[in-house]
């Protein structure tokens, strides 16, 4: 094999191997990466009234994003959990964000106020109708949960813990990589499967 042959094997090798880095997500998200910078939102309407962007949040030390909705039997089960985790951690400056991009009728900004006002929600609860959000950091169901880190990079992604049944939850992945990140240190678990009903994408 002469140079030249040699020299325009490399390059294509090394195009290759740099389309495949470039390409490659997480086991459970084609989309985003663990490290990854976590997108941003803005102008998002929330059950309280109010505008909400995610720079709103910049004094939080970790921002724990939760894709969620109404209608599923899914995330309906894991909110006395939410409602508990943003109760015990926001002493400790963590930042519990929920947000539902769903357009059904069940889960438009009416029907959200409603749920939150019903089950007595004390964390954001904001609604994307452009889904760009949820479509940034390829979120599949409800819930998918994503943890950033103080450089608010995606520090875990997948699911709250390991049960639908909170009776039977025994690893706790949120918490623990929240803890984790408020100790300085890496979370014991960076991605898990997301469980949950699928994102109702336009």
């Amino acid at each position: 094999m002469n140079r030249r042959h040699l020299a325009v094997t490399l390059a294509a090798c090394l195009a290759v191997f740099v389309f495949s880095v470039a390409g490659f997500a997480g086991d459970f998200n084609s989309k985003v990466s663990v490290g990854d910078a976590g997108a941003g939102f803005k102008n998002l309407a929330g059950v309280d009234g109010k505008s909400h962007s995610m720079d709103d949040y910049k004094s939080a030390k970790v921002l724990v994003l939760c894709f969620t909705c109404n209608h599923c039997p899914v995330a309906v089960a894991y909110e006395d959990r939410f409602i508990e985790f943003a109760k015990a951690y926001k002493s400790k400056g963590v930042q519990f964000v929920a947000i539902n991009v769903n357009n059904l009728e069940a889960d438009k900004l009416p029907a959200m106020k409603k749920r939150a006002e019903e089950r007595g929600f004390n964390f954001p609860y904001l609604y994307d109708p452009s889904q760009e959000s949820a479509r940034a950091y390829g979120a599949t169901c409800t819930p998918h949960l994503f943890v950033l880190c103080p450089e608010r990079k995606i520090a875990y992604m997948g699911a709250f813990d390991d049960s639908n049944n909170a009776d039977k939850a025994s690893k706790l992945f949120v918490k623990d990589a929240v803890d984790a990140l408020l100790a300085g240190k890496k979370p014991p678990v960076t991605e898990t499967r997301q469980r949950g009903c699928s994102i109702k994408y336009d």
